[in-house]
């Protein structure tokens, strides 16, 4: 086979746009991973973070992971996947904050973020929250005897995401404040 100068021109100008497009789109995929946020993480650190950041603003001391408030956790996130309704627990010894939602890659930062979120309609003063207001995955949050934690998130069968997070010993007990 025999390649005139035009032909072997033609092929290296190929060659060049492809290398050119190859370059173009690493480029495109190292600015993407650069500027791009990390996905949500749902780590035992997470939680344990987010939870002793809450802690931390009220003077109450940092929460640990706890396996076994975890496995627990891990189990009853599993029994409610079949239908990802907000129901709680029963009978398991341990306080529990419950959070779901669909449409969204819901995490431990949302799930945390809203129960924290509550604190504006906690008065410490009368340890009471405002009228209408519901405040008490707040105090559990905060509540200084609870200090081992363990959550477990799920994706349910229809999509949606049920996150569930279990407190040792538990707190909100009527007439004390959590700190």
């Amino acid at each position: 086979m025999h390649h005139t100068h035009d032909d072997i021109q033609a092929q290296t100008a190929h060659l060049a746009m492809e290398k050119v497009a190859c370059l173009a789109l690493a480029f495109a995929m190292a600015a993407a991973a650069v500027f791009t946020p990390c996905a949500a993480q749902n780590s035992p650190q997470d939680f344990v973070k987010l939870h002793n950041a809450a802690r931390a603003a009220v003077g109450v001391g940092p929460v640990s992971w706890n396996d076994n408030v975890a496995a627990f956790a891990r189990s009853w996130a599993a029994k409610r996947a079949g239908d990802c309704r907000l129901v709680h627990s029963r009978g398991s010894g341990y306080g529990e904050n419950l959070f779901g939602g669909s449409g969204a890659d819901w995490s431990a930062s949302d799930a945390v973020g809203l129960w924290v979120a509550e604190k504006q309609w906690y008065d410490h003063g009368s340890n009471s929250c405002a009228a209408g207001k519901v405040c008490g995955h707040y105090t559990q949050v905060v509540w200084r005897a609870s200090t081992a934690i363990g959550c477990a998130r799920v994706v349910c069968n229809n999509g949606g995401i049920f996150i569930t997070c279990n407190y040792s010993p538990p707190g909100n007990y009527a007439g004390q404040s959590p700190y």
